[in-house]
C-alpha cells in the first residue's frame, strides 16, 4: 500500500512504504545522529563570520539544495524550515498525515500504527522511540511552536547557524537602533520647525 505524507502536493501520487526503510534506521540509529548533527551544528556557527562575508541570502538555496538531499534521504524531510529532528527523535512530524507537531493524536492504532494510515508506523511513537536513545531525549516534552509555513523550503541549518552565532541578535539590534535614531531625528526637526 502506498501511504502520502503532510506537504505532498494535490494531486501527487503516494509514496512507496517500502521507502519507509531509511527513515526507520535513522530513527533507531538516533544517538549517532544527534552527535553528528551536534557537530555540523558547531561547525555551521564556527563558519557564520564566513558567511555573513558571503551573504546569508546567497546561501540559502545551495545549502537549502544539500540539506533537502541529505535530510529527506535520511529522514524524509519535507523541509519545513523549522527543523525538530533533535528534539523529536530524528523522527520527522512534518511526516504525520495530520500535520501534528506536539505528540500523537488519540487514534493511535494498538500495534502503534497510524490512525489515517493503518500500514504506516505513527511518526510520534518512533519520535518516543528514537528520543529515548538521544542525550536530549527530554526535549520531545517541549512544545514546539506552530509551523510558519512561510519558511517551508528554507534552510533550517542556516537559520540555527544564524540564531545560536547571535547573527539574528545583532540585525535586530541594528535594525532598533536604527529606527530610534529616525525617531529622534524626526522630533529634533519637528521641535526645530516648531521654534521657527
Amino acid at each position: 500500500m502506498r501511504t502520502p505524507a503532510a506537504f505532498e502536493a494535490t494531486g501527487k501520487p503516494p509514496r512507496d512504504a517500502k521507502k519507509f526503510a531509511l527513515r526507520f534506521w535513522a530513527i533507531r540509529q538516533s544517538a549517532a545522529m544527534e552527535r553528528m548533527y551536534d557537530a555540523l551544528e558547531w561547525t555551521l556557527v564556527k563558519l557564520a563570520p564566513v558567511f555573513t562575508a558571503i551573504g546569508w541570502e546567497r546561501l540559502e538555496k545551495p545549502v537549502a539544495k544539500v540539506e533537502k538531499l541529505v535530510k529527506g534521504t535520511l529522514f524524509d524531510c519535507k523541509m519545513c524550515g523549522q527543523c525538530a529532528l533533535s528534539s523529536t527523535g530524528m523522527s520527522c512530524p512534518m511526516n504525520c498525515p495530520k500535520g501534528l507537531r506536539n505528540g500523537p493524536c488519540g487514534g493511535v492504532r494498538a500495534n502503534g500504527n497510524c490512525e489515517v494510515y493503518a500500514d504506516m508506523p505513527c511518526v510520534w511513537v518512533k519520535a518516543y522511540e528514537g528520543s529515548r536513545n538521544m542525550a536530549d531525549g527530554a526535549a520531545i516534552n517541549v512544545p514546539a511552536k506552530p509551523i510558519d509555513h512561510r519558511l517551508k523550503g528554507t534552510s533550517s541549518w542556516l537559520s540555527v547557524a544564524r540564531e545560536k552565532s547571535g547573527y539574528n541578535a545583532r540585525i535586530a539590534a541594528e535594525k532598533a537602533a536604527a529606527a530610534a535614531a529616525a525617531k529622534a531625528k524626526a522630533a529634533a526637526a519637528k521641535s526645530a520647525g516648531a521654534k521657527a
